[in-house]
């Protein structure tokens, strides 16, 4: 019990690493790019614009940062560079479209931002496109 506990094992955490990729990348794609994308593509624009660039960058960016982003990273495909996008919506989500919102409502933004931020420090692991392509 104790080497499973305590010994450094790094399949696992590359497994660990995938998972994560697969689940914070995934999600972020399907259940909140996707049907931005699909919001843009049919011609409305009307989006929160939080940070003052106008309605349609704001979508653009945020289509780009939950759908595109969201899939690279769960790839493993330029993970940390598709990272930065995500942890700055995440960012701005939390600090300031909810900023003023009880604890319940920054949640779910910390609860991708905290992945993003890892996966940014520890990288894709061993087990991503961005190992295989060297």
């Amino acid at each position: 019990m104790k080497k499973l506990l305590f010994s450094h094992r790094p399949f696992a955490t590359d497994l660990g690493l995938l998972i994560l990729r697969l689940a914070s990348g995934g999600i972020m794609a399907y259940s909140h790019g996707w049907g931005k994308l699909q919001k843009m593509l049919g011609g409305d624009m009307s989006f929160a614009d939080p940070i003052g660039v106008g309605e349609e960058v704001s979508l653009v960016l945020t289509v780009f940062a939950e759908f595109v982003c969201g899939i690279l990273v769960a790839l493993g495909l330029f993970t940390r560079a598709a990272l930065i996008p995500l942890i700055i919506t995440m960012g701005v989500a939390v600090f300031i479209i909810h900023a003023d919102d009880p604890f319940g409502k920054q949640e779910f933004g910390l609860l991708y931002l905290v992945p993003y931020v890892t996966l940014f420090l520890t990288g894709p692991g061993k087990l991503s496109l961005d190992k295989k392509l060297g």
